[in-house]
Order: C-alpha cells, then sequence, then structure tokens
C-alpha cells in the first residue's frame, strides 16, 4: 500500500496540491482525472520522488522510487541512445539483467534505432516497455493512451489488466474516459489541487456525465454553429 497523507505542493506562492489523502492499494487500479493543470502531473511526480513537497507519502519500501515505475506524458531520451540501449539504461538501474530484448518488443520498435528520432507514440512504447521491465511494484502512468495508435492502445490496456492481476499498484491519468472504464477500480477526480470526488466503478457513467456538464455546458451554443 501506498498511503498519501496531507500532501502539500506549492511553486513559490502558487499552491498546486492541497491536503491531498489517498491510500493505493495493491491490486487495485486508480484513476486520476481532471482538467489540465488541475495537478495531475505534479502529483505523480511527488510520489515518484521528483518533487518536494510537505505532508508524507509512505509505504512498504525505505525508497519507494526504487521500486516504482513512472510514465511521463513526454518521456526524455539522450540524443545518441538507442531503443535498446534505452531499455538497458532503466533495467540497470534496477540490477536487472533482461535476456534477450528483441523477444520482449511487443510494440515491434525499431530498437537499433535512436530513441530520439522516434515518433511520440513511439517513445511512449518504448518508455512503457523499460519500466515493465524494471519488475516493479507500482506503475504511474501519465497519459499513456495519448499519442498512441488503436491496436497499442489495445495492447497498454491488457498490460494494466496483467499488471493488477499480478497484484501491482497502478495509477494512471487519461482524457479519454473510455479507457478509465476499461481499466480502473477507483476514480479520483482533482480540481484546483484538490480531491474533490472519489468514485467507484459502479458510478463512473455519472462522473463522466457530471465532468460534461462542467467541461461543455453552453459553451457548443455560444459558436453559433451552422
Amino acid at each position: 500500500m501506498i498511503h498519501i497523507e496531507k500532501l502539500y505542493k506549492s511553486y513559490g506562492k502558487l499552491s498546486v496540491l492541497k491536503d491531498i489523502n489517498i491510500n493505493l492499494k495493491k491490486g487495485h487500479v486508480y484513476g486520476i482525472v481532471g482538467e489540465n493543470g488541475a495537478g495531475k502531473t505534479t502529483l505523480f511526480r511527488c510520489i515518484a520522488g521528483l518533487e518536494k513537497y510537505e505532508g508524507s507519502i509512505n509505504s512498504q519500501h525505505k525508497l519507494l522510487k526504487q521500486h516504482l515505475g513512472l510514465l511521463l506524458t513526454n518521456p526524455f531520451f539522450f540524443e545518441k541512445l538507442t531503443g535498446k540501449e534505452y531499455i538497458k539504461l532503466l533495467t540497470n538501474a534496477r540490477h536487472k539483467t533482461v535476456e534477450d530484448i528483441e523477444s520482449k518488443n511487443i510494440f515491434n520498435l525499431p530498437l537499433n534505432k535512436y530513441a530520439s528520432t522516434y515518433s511520440t507514440g513511439m517513445k511512449k512504447k518504448l518508455a512503457l516497455t523499460a519500466i515493465l521491465l524494471q519488475d516493479n511494484d507500482c506503475f504511474i502512468l501519465d497519459e499513456p493512451f495519448n499519442g498512441v495508435d488503436i491496436q497499442s492502445n489495445i495492447i497498454i490496456t491488457e498490460i494494466i489488466h496483467k499488471l493488477k492481476s499480478l497484484n501491482k499498484i497502478v495509477v494512471i491519468s487519461s482524457h479519454i474516459f473510455s479507457t478509465l472504464e476499461d481499466t480502473c477500480d477507483t476514480i479520483h477526480l482533482l480540481k484546483n489541487g484538490s480531491i474533490t470526488k472519489t468514485v467507484v466503478k459502479a458510478d463512473f457513467k455519472t462522473l463522466e456525465q457530471e465532468m460534461k456538464a462542467f467541461s461543455i455546458g453552453s459553451k457548443i451554443e455560444t459558436l453559433n454553429l451552422k
């Protein structure tokens, strides 16, 4: 379990996260939803140990970041590193030796080419493959479906189901609500840096309708489309 209590994060006078309290259990998939700027990525970076914060994040691991795989929306790649070398870099960081990386290339990526030349979707699939091969206990996937082809989205959905069956903790964000319905057990709504609502699968449709009503309202009518 990961226990997040009274988490606050500010950049100077700008308050980004306010009193976040969440328990993340093994064998569960959690969705974090909210508008752009709501604080989702900042929350993920705090959990991953990439940001300083006030409050506490506790788990069974002394250093959670050594057991956590973080997929960023826009992963970073060194300019002269091939896809295969990138995977080796990340697995070596966890002291994991992966034999025959080509056989693990489920997204059919050109592993001998420089990763920096990959398309946005290919970069995301490479970064996901690497953190999966690290054998992490927890996975945080920030917009894993964004910019990825339909076939790969299907594969990613099944990967998330597999991680759940392996008793992993999985946290994802997505602007595609159907992907959350397919994968999540619980969804937390993050608004202006605070968790304003938590719903279980039976209430996902209601949450989606509420989010549509809030986001859309009468905005489309103001365009006076003809």
